[in-house]
């Protein structure tokens, strides 16, 4: 994936996946080392908060919309929710009016769980609010596979990019 080539193949994603994976590893050991110290109603609270704003709305807008549409503003909300800065803005307001504290651990664990486990990232408006496959793209995915390069001028995919790597 570049900047003009905004993609990934699943190798690629699942590298992705690995790095957030690492990041929700150190998370969760930082929390299990310090898990006297964090309060664990703050914990749960921001653990939920992300989900209870940014995606419970959508998911039922999608489910009650008989042609599986729902309003951009849940997609602004998911995004804004699942969003690092999000997490990071909140994290540093709680620790400057509140106090520093390890259960903001809670939303590292939240978002890099989202991303490593389920493969779920920001959502963008032209799919789904749940996630399906669109034609558009598994019509690109097979001519992209079926062709010997990827474009004019690009070095040949490694067998490794041609495996099933992840299956989302």
């Amino acid at each position: 994936m570049d900047a003009k080539n905004r993609f990934e193949t699943k190798a690629t994603f699942a590298l992705s996946r690995l790095e957030w994976l690492g990041f929700l590893t150190v998370s969760l050991v930082l929390a299990f080392q310090h898990r006297t110290e964090i309060r664990w109603g703050v914990f749960v609270l921001l653990f939920v908060v992300i989900d209870v704003i940014g995606y419970l709305p959508g998911a039922i807008a999608f489910r009650r919309s008989p042609d599986r549409r729902v309003p951009r503003g849940c997609y602004v909300a998911y995004n804004a929710m699942h969003s690092l800065v999000t997490a990071g803005v909140l994290a540093g307001a709680w620790a400057l009016f509140v106090r520093p504290e390890w259960a903001l651990l809670a939303l590292p664990i939240h978002l890099m769980g989202d991303r490593a486990l389920f493969g779920n990232s920001l959502k963008p408006f032209g799919v789904a609010f749940e996630p399906e496959t669109t034609p558009a793209f598994r019509e690109f995915e097979r001519r992209y596979h079926a062709s010997p390069d990827s474009g004019e001028g690009a070095a040949a995919r490694t067998p490794v990019e041609e495996n099933n790597a992840v299956r989302a």
